[in-house]
């Protein structure tokens, strides 16, 4: 007969499984490693075995005893399903934006829940941080198994999800893409791989309001770049023990929006009925492809958990609606922008060795104020009018040099479904229009003026 003894030890080995719509028009095979797969529904089953194991050999839990983590809900379901199997008691704290399902779900497989304020610092008292290490002092032989410092979690994913995903693509990987919580998932997974084949690129997703993407690229933790923020799963006030950031080469930030809006397109597109940061993942991870993956490259996105965990949060339209992600299209998409300006207009780009005289001929011929300089085929600066003015009056030879020597940098892209809310936040003083490419891989430019028009139409 082929049966487990117990459901943990279905846990891993979740299968690839390739983007269609949501990628098109990207180069390259992007695959999602769908962790919904596991028994407890997500990507922190294999932790949560990992550090209970990895715990009773070291003799720090012993039978009887009582698990107590703090949580996001889904490392909470693993452990509860250990738990079962092993005969241990659980107490999980979560921070009160969580999502009620997750809570319910939890307590459904016998764990208590304690819910703490998410708005506080990590030491204060309240937080669900502190209460779970207070909890892990006053009750004997418990275990605070400690997801976001315990290298129990980097480990199980050096273990297990990086061989898998080594395997599966047939070592023919050439990205890899997760969203940096705890960082066990991004950080094992990526040493693994890049042990394998030193070139693969690694790509953390994070969220606004947290602090990793920053200090990845300053290596300073800036306490203000921390502020509330809604996904759940991803992004932290704290640098985790977990988060090796040699093993990430970059990081992309995306907004809740992006992606709430993402995670129901998987489900709409792609018949993955995914949560919340799965969104975040593909979203930030297919916004890094467009620019940088070429035909033949293979970007593995980790989707760590299933959708049933947010049915009333972003897959409920009142909850969407209600926070401003679903409101009624009264603004213009960079698609309708772009549609409306006499179709899809060739783009007038500069080359980076062009003289600065040749480039203001340009602006004056084809009376426009801002150009993308570019080399070949890649985007590499910017230019505006105003700043060659001010460079010309400074030094007037500028005019003979090349316009590399005086460019901006290169104007930021979006994507075609953004609407003029979005744009117009991301259009200031150091980024004076932006780029847009298209499903047959185009590129369009929008600028302050187009803003203007969507607006006012």
């Amino acid at each position: 007969m082929n049966y487990y003894n117990h459901i943990v030890e279905t846990i891993g080995n979740t299968p690839l499984v390739k983007l269609n719509k949501v990628s098109a028009g990207i180069k390259g095979t992007i695959l999602v490693k769908v962790e919904y797969m596991n028994p407890g529904n997500s990507v922190k089953d294999r932790i949560a075995l990992k550090m209970i194991e990895d715990a009773e050999k070291e003799g720090l839990l012993k039978p009887g005893g009582t698990i107590i983590e703090g949580t996001s809900g889904n490392t909470g379901m693993g452990l509860a399903l250990v738990a079962i199997a092993k005969g241990y008691r659980c107490i999980f704290t979560m921070a009160d934006k969580q999502s009620q399902e997750k809570i319910d779900i939890l307590r459904a497989v016998g764990a208590e829940v304690v819910v703490c304020p998410t708005n506080v610092e990590p030491e204060d008292p309240r937080s669900y941080y502190s209460v779970a290490k207070k909890l892990n002092k006053e009750i004997p032989n418990s275990l605070y198994p400690n997801q976001y410092d315990n290298l129990s979690n980097y480990k199980a994913h050096y273990e297990s999800t990086g061989p898998e995903i080594w395997k599966d693509t047939e070592g023919k990987i050439t990205h890899y893409a997760a969203g940096v919580g705890t960082g066990g998932t991004i950080s094992g997974t990526s040493k693994y791989l890049k042990e394998q084949k030193a070139d693969i690129v690694t790509v953390g997703i994070d969220t606004y309001g947290s602090v990793f993407k920053k200090y990845k690229e300053t290596g300073i933790f800036d306490s203000n770049e921390v502020y509330p923020y809604l996904t759940e799963g991803i992004g932290e006030d704290i640098l985790p023990k977990n988060v090796d950031f040699s093993t990430i080469d970059h990081f992309v930030k995306v907004t809740d929006k992006d992606a709430a809006i993402m995670t129901r397109r998987l489900a709409r597109e792609e018949g993955l009925f995914v949560g919340w940061s799965c969104g975040s993942a593909a979203y930030g991870a297919l916004e890094y492809a467009k620019e940088h993956l070429k035909d033949g490259d293979v970007m593995v996105i980790i989707l760590p958990d299933h959708g049933t965990r947010y049915l009333g949060k972003v897959y409920n339209d009142a909850w969407m609606r209600n926070h401003g992600f679903l409101e009624e299209r009264i603004f213009a998409t960079a698609r309708d922008i772009i549609k409306r300006r006499n179709g899809y207009t060739k783009l007038t780009t500069v080359n980076k060795n062009m003289k600065v005289g040749d480039v203001i001929g340009v602006f004056n011929i084809d009376g426009i104020s801002q150009l993308p300089v570019a080399d070949k085929d890649h985007f590499v600066g910017s230019v505006h009018e105003t700043k060659l003015l001010n460079s010309l009056i400074q030094d007037p030879s500028i005019k003979d040099k090349p316009v590399s020597e005086v460019m901006d940098p290169s104007f930021q892209f979006v994507g075609m479904d953004n609407t003029v809310d979005v744009l117009s936040s991301l259009i200031n003083k150091d980024n004076k229009a932006l780029l847009v490419r298209d499903e047959a891989n185009k590129v369009h430019i929008i600028t302050e003026h187009d803003l203007l028009m969507a607006l006012t139409r």
